[in-house]
């Protein structure tokens, strides 16, 4: 008999969990849903706070090293802030991991500032916190630019899809090489775990399953709708 999700939360040794996706993917989506069903703490990237951001999409060229450097000097003090312990939380909930921030600067920056981003983040990156799960919602181009076109932010309106299809590549080489902590990749090309609850169960069972390989593969079939 299939134990009921409860159970598995319950009885889970999982506190740290962080959602991982290509942008427009939907990890901050699914990073709430969890933190809300889980009464968890929920740690979001402030990627609205990057001043450099809106003008990285319109000059890639000029701006790349700006925005790197204030992403990855920023998402450090935020995971120093994820070392405090909590107690009044047992779940920790994050949309994103902190390595992620090397699949950007490997594909925006050139050599020489790659050299000068690789010194500053090996000075830092010893310290960071290894989540005890990663989600990876991997999705096709075509989902991804819907989702992006849907939701309407004013500053990935010049956002091409030539270059979520390079980031969605790079996304994919990155976490199919990933070793640092146990890693669960979700084909969410075809669900809504948004607005489908039970698409949203099924996801949550399976992040809480037990006995999982240091990868696993979860290839839900959609509803009918």
């Amino acid at each position: 008999m299939r134990p009921t999700i409860e159970s598995l939360i319950e009885q889970s040794q999982l506190r740290h969990i962080a959602i991982e996706g290509v942008i427009g993917a939907g990890k901050t989506s699914l990073s709430k849903m969890l933190a809300e069903r889980l009464s968890g703490k929920l740690v979001l990237e402030k990627f609205e706070e990057n001043p450099f951001l809106s003008k990285f999409y319109e000059d890639p060229d000029r701006f790349a090293f700006q925005t790197q450097i204030f992403f990855l000097l920023n998402r450090y003090k935020q995971q120093q802030d994820l070392i405090q312990a909590d107690l009044f939380h047992r779940f920790l909930i994050t949309d994103y991991i902190f390595e992620k921030d090397k699949i950007f600067a490997y594909l925006n920056l050139e050599d020489d500032e790659l050299k000068l981003y690789e010194s500053v983040l090996t000075a830092i990156e010893h310290s960071i916190p290894t989540p005890d799960l990663v989600v990876y919602l991997q999705c096709n181009v075509s989902r991804l630019m819907g989702n992006i076109r849907q939701r309407g932010r004013d500053i990935e309106r010049n956002m091409s899809e030539q270059y979520i299809r390079d980031l969605n590549e790079a996304y994919n080489y990155f976490f199919f090489r990933y070793k640092s902590a146990p890693l669960l990749i979700v084909n969410a090309s075809q669900i809504d775990f948004v607005h489908n609850k039970e698409e949203f169960d099924d996801l949550l069972y399976e992040i809480f399953r037990s006995n999982k390989a240091p990868v696993e593969y979860y290839n839900p079939a959609p509803l009918q709708r």
